[in-house]
C-alpha cells in the first residue's frame, strides 16, 4: 500500500538547495504521515533560516505542521528586510567567511568572528547565548537545533556577501566606529596614546588616530584608506537606493 503523498513547490530563490528534478514547478513528494513539514523541508536540503513562509493549500502553517496526503505545499523565502526580533541585531561568523567579518565590521556592525575554528556545537551554542544570527555556508550548521538564528551566504565572493547581508537584515551602518580585528568599539585617540604602535614615516605623517577599546589597536587614514572607503562609500550608496 502506498503511502500520503504531497505536492511542494519551492521558490526559484531556494532552488539551489534541492535535487535538480525539484528546481521548477510543482512536484511530488512521498511522506511518512508523522514528521513534521519542517523536517520534510530539511530533508530536501533546505534550511529553514531561509523559509520564510511554508504554505499549504493556501494558509500558512507552522514548521510544526503534519503534511497529509494531498496537500499542496509551497516553500517561500524570507521576506527581505528580515527582522530579527528580540535582541539587537548583530552577527556570528564560521571560520570561512572572514572578509566578510571584517567588512561588516568597517560599516560598524557587530560581527563576531574568529579565525581558530571552534566546531559546529560551539558556534551554534555561541549563537543561542549571545542571540547573534549566525552566517555560514554550512548547510548542516544552519540546521543545528541549538541555534538562535541563521543566515546562508549565497554567494563566495566577499563583495557579493556583503551586499546580500545588507539587503537581507538591513543593519544599522556606522562605518569607522568598529575595530575590523577583534570587533571592538573604536574611540578618538591622540598621538601619544598610539605613540608604541606607530613607525617614524607614520609618526611624521599622521595627526588623526583611533584606538580599540578593547585590544588596543590603532588606527589612521593609512595606504589602504581609499580602497576601505569605496567599500564604506558602496554599502552607503547601495542603502539610499
Amino acid at each position: 500500500m502506498n503511502g500520503p503523498e504531497i505536492l511542494v513547490e519551492v521558490a526559484p530563490g531556494l532552488a539551489l538547495f534541492v535535487p535538480h528534478a525539484r528546481r521548477s514547478g510543482v512536484s511530488a513528494l512521498a511522506v511518512d504521515g508523522v514528521s513534521t513539514l519542517g523536517h520534510v523541508i530539511e530533508s530536501l536540503g533546505v534550511p529553514l533560516t531561509e523559509v520564510g513562509a511554508l504554505v499549504v493549500d493556501g494558509r500558512e502553517v507552522p514548521v510544526g505542521h503534519v503534511p497529509a496526503d494531498g496537500e499542496r505545499v509551497d516553500v517561500r523565502p524570507v521576506a527581505r528586510p528580515q527582522r530579527v526580533p528580540g535582541a539587537p541585531l548583530r552577527f556570528l561568523l564560521d571560520v570561512h567567511l572572514g572578509t566578510l567579518a571584517r567588512r561588516l565590521r568597517l560599516l560598524g556592525v557587530d560581527a563576531a568572528y574568529s579565525s581558530a575554528d571552534p566546531g559546529d556545537p560551539a558556534l551554534a551554542a555561541r549563537s543561542a547565548a549571545e542571540r547573534r544570527v549566525l552566517l555560514s555556508r554550512d548547510r548542516g550548521l544552519l540546521r543545528r537545533r541549538e541555534l538562535w538564528a541563521g543566515a546562508f551566504v549565497y554567494s563566495t565572493r566577499p563583495e557579493e556577501q556583503l551586499d546580500d547581508i545588507l539587503d537581507r537584515f538591513a543593519p544599522e551602518l556606522r562605518p569607522w566606529s568598529r575595530c575590523t580585528a577583534c570587533n571592538g568599539p573604536l574611540r578618538a585617540a591622540t598621538k601619544g596614546e598610539v605613540a608604541g604602535q606607530l613607525k617614524g614615516g607614520t609618526e611624521r605623517s599622521y595627526e588623526v588616530f583611533a584606538r580599540c577599546e578593547e585590544c588596543g589597536r590603532a588606527y589612521w587614514k593609512g595606504a589602504h584608506h581609499d580602497q576601505l572607503r569605496a567599500i564604506v562609500e558602496r554599502a552607503v550608496k547601495g542603502r539610499s537606493r
